[in-house]
């Protein structure tokens, strides 16, 4: 009786939708959906080793993705903070595939709608030293948690955009070699682990969510290039948002579906086309998942238009360099008070791109002044890029290095030089204090501190 009241938390509507799509399995969806969630990472180069007190298996799609067998309390764990790994679903990291099977790694790729981060970090680890990314969010609210994790992941190749789907259909025509496209949706895949989408979960629901994706489909489908890539996926089963939104692609807007090829073990749900992850056949939660590809034609390719408004100098330009690691590879922006770093290879799309789109960030941040002096900014501490060894370094034990992304006051260590000093966790950077003798100014962002333990 127990499990049956339980299972009635699920819509009834959506109980008779898959059992009408699925037949008698319908049955071992509903008791996975009422299980326990899946916990998985995956890992940054940042690392090379796993630290977690649990068993540890591997993600069978995603080299770098690893199942917990349970969940810890990632808050206090230092090297979270570090972007050292990322909370992700194991479904989504099949994204991984597709990029291997279609996108070559010196690639421009565009994330649509990116938020909080997950894929759009898995593409930034993905894209090769000539690749760029454009990770973008059109709500508000999410684009700076976007923002904050791919900063954290450190790898300086991403420029995150707060923008409509039509604004890159307009303004990037014929540029991006892959865009995906996470589409928002009524989240059946979900229902495991936020009672919310359980709540929220309507019909009517559904099928606005299905009109919404093809709208986004159609507004940016001119930012691809003939014969590039749309990795099209949601987190929900149904079909009206999955197979009849690719079926309806394929004929308006010419598209042709690829297939994907996958291990029969891994227990992936061919649909028709795409592919579902059902929690009742893998180690995930639900998502769809279908890759499409625009018709090749003569076009007119991409031009990336004079920038005209003229750059700041840089101040301090020569010590800036000596912060990073192959300098010849970025190059400076000088704001008002901030200097930003980024990939020099694509200087001119990112000039074009921050003319014509509302851009949050781009690649990271190296200092900003105050008063008189250049002062080191977080991100650079997160950067790849960083050369550890520009600032004097101290390790911090757990005690100390929570206290640090408490944003608590630290106390001078005997010996400590005066300045700037560079913290790190487990040889890892956490970030930057300055010594000015008595005490230690904390440096760590203040809207990134930790607010409870």
């Amino acid at each position: 009786m127990d499990k049956e009241r339980t299972r009635l938390v699920l819509p009834l509507d959506f109980i008779e939708d898959m059992r009408q799509q699925l037949g008698p399995e319908a049955e071992s969806l509903f008791r996975a959906l009422d299980g326990e969630p899946t916990t998985a990472i995956r890992l940054n180069d940042k690392v090379n080793t796993l630290t977690f007190d649990c068993d540890i298996d591997e993600v069978p799609w995603h080299l770098e993705g690893y199942y917990l067998s349970e969940r810890p309390q990632f808050t206090l764990d230092p090297l979270f903070h570090t972007g050292a790994y990322y909370v992700q679903e194991a479904s989504s990291m099949f994204i991984q595939q597709a990029l291997d099977q279609y996108v070559n790694p010196d690639s421009l790729i565009l994330d649509l709608c990116a938020a909080p981060g997950g894929k759009s970090t898995l593409i930034s680890q993905f894209l090769g030293k000539n690749g760029l990314l454009v990770s973008n969010e059109v709500v508000r609210q999410r684009v700076f948690i976007l923002s904050e994790n791919i900063q954290k992941w450190g790898n300086g190749n991403a420029v995150v955009t707060h923008n409509q789907a039509s604004d890159f259909g307009d303004k990037c025509r014929n540029l991006f070699d892959c865009v995906l496209v996470d589409a928002p949706c009524s989240g059946e895949g979900m229902f495991r682990k936020d009672l919310n989408a359980r709540a929220e979960w309507s019909r009517k629901n559904v099928k606005m969510c299905a009109e919404r994706q093809r709208k986004i489909l159609m507004d940016v489908w001119d930012a691809i290039r003939p014969g590039g890539i749309l990795i099209y996926s949601t987190c929900t089963f149904n079909r009206e948002e999955n197979e009849d939104n690719i079926l309806w692609a394929a004929e308006c807007l010419g598209a042709e579906i690829l297939d994907l090829d996958y291990e029969p073990e891994w227990g992936i749900v061919e649909g028709n086309p795409g592919y579902h992850f059902y929690p009742h056949k893998v180690r995930g939660e639900g998502l769809y998942v279908c890759v499409l590809q625009k018709e090749e034609d003569s076009y007119a390719p991409f031009r990336i238009p004079p920038f005209k408004k003229p750059l700041q100098k840089v101040e301090d330009e020569e010590e800036l360099q000596r912060w990073l690691r192959y300098p010849q590879d970025w190059v400076f922006r000088q704001g008002d008070r901030f200097v930003t770093a980024y990939p020099a290879i694509h200087k001119e799309l990112i000039d074009y791109l921050t003319s014509c789109l509302t851009c949050i960030s781009l690649g990271f941040g190296i200092s900003e002044k105050k008063r008189v002096s250049m002062v080191p900014q977080h991100s650079l501490s997160m950067a790849k890029a960083f050369r550890k060894d520009a600032f004097p370094c101290i390790d911090l034990s757990l005690e100390k290095a929570l206290a640090y992304l408490r944003s608590d006051t630290l106390e001078v260590e005997d010996g400590m030089p005066a300045g700037i000093v560079l913290l790190t966790y487990e040889d890892v950077p956490l970030g930057f204090v300055k010594n000015v003798g008595n005490r230690l100014n904390n440096l760590y962002p203040n809207e990134w501190r930790i607010r409870k333990l």
